[in-house]
């Protein structure tokens, strides 16, 4: 298959996070046969490739994203058999497999860690990053670890300091060692052959550090209230330029293997982000990216955003948007239960492959987590300011049974107090819901090849509307998206906007047509298609 034509450029991605998906054995905690089993729902919806949060051996100091077996099944998700059977149920039934590759760190309990800390002389000892304590006794440097205090934590066997940038359970991957690329990219090898169909990278930007190992300068927006790590600004311990020969170097470990995709998550500055799809695009298929994530949910501010990332975007380089992860919180809390509908809209009709996160296409919202209920680690690190993450992990709403349908048992997390109304079961049955909204969005996606392979045109408005147009080989459909709560009026005459609605986020308003003027209730976005 050619890139032009590659399934990841067409395909519509699930994030699912294993552990609040579906619990099988009856633990509380979400596994593979639970996901299994869930498949067929997947293949309604309509994706076409499910990404996993890790499922790695681990100690699950950060659930799963400290590995301890690059190569081993957390017998918390199951057995290796059981993701084989995954691996194959979701071929059979046309879905694509995603694996998270975690790189960047390792658990403090794998065992090139634990062979790495014996002495100053043990040959793991250069796989990861070891420095002198600093002149005064202090850290090395004045990096900060994401989750709160220094990124170094000492060794008192060794009398060094080894960097983390995340928890001290998290210790860094050297990646200028040789040795440890090799490494990780047998680990790749060994997942590829096994059937997977690509990996997306966590921090991918991480992965290489200043040799020098400069201090960070401070951040001037700095202010109380933010993570404390904002306080400096990374530019010597990520990004480095010499990262982009290691995502080189992975892209050609994936192209070894016919059909995968690599990709990186970053959380960069758009120019930046550029750089990750590779001289030649021969880096990252896919750098996330993450504007939405944080964008004011303003008309102008996302006409912006859209316009600057497809302005920046390298010559044939292939965009892609995401409206929610489980780093940040739920797009219905941030945006409200009626613009959701509008968003799931832009998500899937704009230019790019799209990454839906598990249970935004119910409606999930951001679940308050009493502090006895807390399980993330950045929220107990770094209490009382909001950088919790429980509150988007939380079980998947299938049904109003106990449990949400999700676990017989108590679950690990709590199920949102919605679940009796807001569930799978109940919004499949409401012709209007916003499930079904993104069932309708993703048929008409795939009815309507100009929304995957068409240019994408600005349309000029003005207040809370939001206007664009798809366009390839004659055929076009245009956008219009109401981000406010007020009804608006548009005068459609040389506009382009004369048609017959093809879908209204309100799902009743199909087969109408508009000439002269298009009429949008508060909350509501349309796609139009073109008198033929």
């Amino acid at each position: 298959m050619t890139e032009r034509g590659a399934w990841w450029r067409e395909g519509i991605f699930y994030q699912i996070y294993p552990r609040s998906f579906q619990d099988s054995d009856g633990d509380g905690v979400g596994d593979i046969t639970g996901i299994v089993h869930r498949l067929p729902y997947l293949m309604t919806l309509g994706v076409d490739a499910i990404w996993l949060s890790p499922i790695f051996t681990s100690p699950m100091a950060d659930f799963g994203y400290d590995i301890a077996d690059y190569t081993g099944i957390d017998p918390l998700f199951g057995t290796m058999e059981d993701f084989e059977a995954l691996v194959k149920a979701a071929h059979d039934g046309g879905l694509k497999v995603i694996l998270d590759l975690v790189p960047n760190h390792t658990s403090d309990q794998h065992p090139w860690f634990l062979q790495a800390r014996r002495s100053r002389d043990d040959p793991y000892r250069d796989w990861y990053i070891w420095r002198d304590p600093a002149p005064d006794g202090g850290p090395p440097t004045n990096w900060l670890s994401e989750f709160g205090g220094s990124a170094w934590s000492f060794d008192r066997e060794t009398g060094q300091s080894y960097y983390h940038a995340f928890l001290a359970q998290q210790p860094d991957l050297n990646w200028r060692n040789p040795q440890v690329r090799a490494a990780v990219y047998n680990v790749m090898r060994f997942w590829l052959r096994k059937g997977v169909d690509g990996f997306r990278v966590d921090v991918i930007w991480h992965l290489i550090k200043d040799a020098e190992f400069r201090d960070n300068p401070a951040n001037p927006d700095y202010h109380g209230g933010r993570p404390p790590h904002e306080q400096i600004l990374s530019r010597y311990s990520a990004d480095q330029p010499e990262v982009h020969e290691v995502v080189a170097e992975m892209r050609a470990v994936v192209d070894e293997f016919d059909d995968r995709v690599l990709i990186g998550e970053i959380y960069l500055p758009v120019e930046r982000l550029m750089s990750y799809y590779g001289k030649d695009l021969g880096g990252a298929h896919l750098p996330f990216n993450f504007a939405l994530l944080s964008a004011p949910w303003h008309a102008r501010e996302i006409e912006r955003i859209i316009a600057d990332y497809e302005a920046a975007l390298p010559l044939g380089a292939w965009p892609n948007w995401v409206l929610g992860n489980h780093d940040r919180p739920r797009v219905a809390s941030r945006v409200g239960a009626e613009q959701a509908r509008v968003a799931a809209m832009l998500l899937l009709t704009l230019r790019g492959t799209p990454t839906l996160y598990y249970g935004d296409e119910i409606g999930m919202h951001q679940v308050a987590i009493s502090p006895e209920q807390v399980r993330d680690p950045f929220e107990k690190n770094v209490p009382g300011i909001g950088v919790g993450r429980d509150g988007c992990r939380t079980p998947m709403q299938w049904s109003a049974l106990p449990g949400a349908g999700f676990s017989h048992a108590a679950p690990w997390l709590p199920v949102a107090d919605d679940f009796t109304h807001e569930n799978v079961v109940n919004l499949a049955a409401d012709r209007r819901s916003i499930l079904n909204l993104y069932r309708a969005l993703i048929r008409l996606r795939k009815q309507h090849r100009v929304l995957v392979t068409g240019v994408y045109r600005p349309v000029a408005a003005q207040g809370d509307l939001l206007l664009y147009r798809r366009e390839d080989d004659g055929e076009a459909v245009t956008v219009a998206l109401n981000l406010g709560d007020e009804p608006v009026a548009i005068a459609t005459e040389g506009s382009g906007l004369d048609g017959e609605i093809l879908l209204s986020t309100w799902l009743d308003r199909d087969g109408e047509r508009i000439d002269g003027t298009l009429d949008l209730r508060g909350n509501e976005g349309v796609v139009i298609g073109r008198h033929t």
